[in-house]
């Protein structure tokens, strides 16, 4: 008997969607009272998931969830950075799906 994996789902603080733990960002929120954004997922600190989404991280500024979640003032800066790396992110997932031929191949 073959055993499946069990996938770790975590829950996006924006949508309040269940996500697999690979289609989402953590953001964590340290001790010394720093946010940042972790791409690892092992940083110490306390974690909140966001998907990675572009209307995701808009929102989230909008709303000012991780002020929420956190209980604390977290400067308009972080947030901008956040919706850039996830930006950054769904171009990579759009890129990592295309395929060219060999004849519409961009030139390098």
């Amino acid at each position: 008997m073959v055993k499946t994996k069990k996938i770790p789902l975590r829950k996006s603080v924006v949508s309040n969607e269940q996500f697999p733990k690979k289609e989402l960002l953590r953001i964590v929120y340290n001790k010394a009272g720093e946010i940042s954004i972790d791409p690892t997922g092992k940083a110490a600190g306390r974690g909140a998931y966001i998907a990675i989404k572009n209307d995701e991280a808009k929102q989230a500024k909008q709303k000012r969830i991780f002020d929420r979640v956190f209980q604390t003032e977290i400067a308009d800066r972080f947030y901008d950075e956040l919706i850039v790396y996830v930006d950054h992110q769904v171009e990579r997932k759009k890129l990592a799906t295309v395929t060219y031929s060999i004849d519409e191949a961009p030139e390098i």
